[in-house]
């Protein structure tokens, strides 16, 4: 679990943070249809590398069965973790783009959903809720109050608008480590110890346009939902100080 405990600390993170952010604004004018999701992969490794960072998802994972890219490219039914191909996007997809940025040993973690031309109102809506779900997450995450909080604004929010809510999967701490704790989860019912300043934290909701179950495709990383409808996500990496919460992973205006 990491707690920010010196300037070096806080300055290292918000520069890989917003590395990340500035990296994420190049790309996503490139997410159209009839681009190879490959592509996009070897665009980000060597804008990564360019900038002098190392991509903090390749290779993770299990030795048996590691990451073997540096983003996480998900379309439509897909949720989380799908491994670029030389799969086309096409006219109407909803594509997922998670990343991380390792740099110097200081990690960055966020996530966008863009829509891919022109999708179906129902696509649209999704994927505006889903950032609307962050958002509101990100608004309850205060030094002194409970970690559940905000689960409890991502998941009432999505389910006032009929969505499924993926528990199996969460956000986490992050800093040092991909993945560290606490677990952020986006089921309001779990552990629920007090947020302290200090604590940096990936917030990422993933919504459905049915149920909030899912499945692990036998790539063993690509996670689908149980109904093949379609699934929307939204993640930035946030530091929680005393007195405010920051957005490390700047905002991004829209979702396309």
């Amino acid at each position: 679990m990491i707690r920010l405990k010196n300037e070096k600390q806080i300055n290292g993170i918000r520069t890989s943070c917003r590395m990340l952010s500035s990296m994420f604004q190049e790309l996503l004018p490139l997410v159209v249809p009839g681009v190879e999701t490959l592509e996009l992969d070897r665009w980000t490794r060597r804008w990564i590398q360019k900038a002098g960072g190392k991509p903090a998802f390749l290779g993770y994972g299990p030795e048996a069965n590691p990451f073997p890219a540096a983003i996480c490219i998900s379309i439509n039914d897909e949720v989380i973790h799908g491994i670029p191909s030389k799969r086309k996007i096409l006219e109407g997809d909803l594509v997922s783009l998670d990343c991380g940025i390792d740099l110097g040993g200081f990690i960055s973690d966020q996530a966008v959903t863009v829509e891919a031309g022109k999708v179906t109102e129902a696509a649209h809506n999704l994927n505006r809720i889903t950032q609307e779900c962050l958002y509101r997450g990100i608004l309850a995450a205060k030094a002194g109050d409970r970690l559940l909080q905000i689960a409890r604004s991502v998941h009432s929010h999505a389910i006032a608008h009929g969505y499924g809510v993926v528990h199996q999967f969460c956000g986490h701490g992050v800093g040092f480590e991909v993945h560290e704790e606490p677990a952020v989860s986006n089921n309001p019912k779990g552990p629920n110890p007090r947020m302290q300043s200090g604590f940096v934290i990936a917030i990422e909701p993933m919504i459905n346009l049915g149920t909030g179950d899912v499945t692990i495709k036998d790539d063993g990383w690509t996670v689908v939902t149980a109904d093949h409808k379609l699934s929307a996500h939204w993640e930035h990496t946030v530091a929680i100080f005393k007195d405010h919460t920051e957005i490390l992973t700047e905002r991004l205006d829209s979702a396309s």
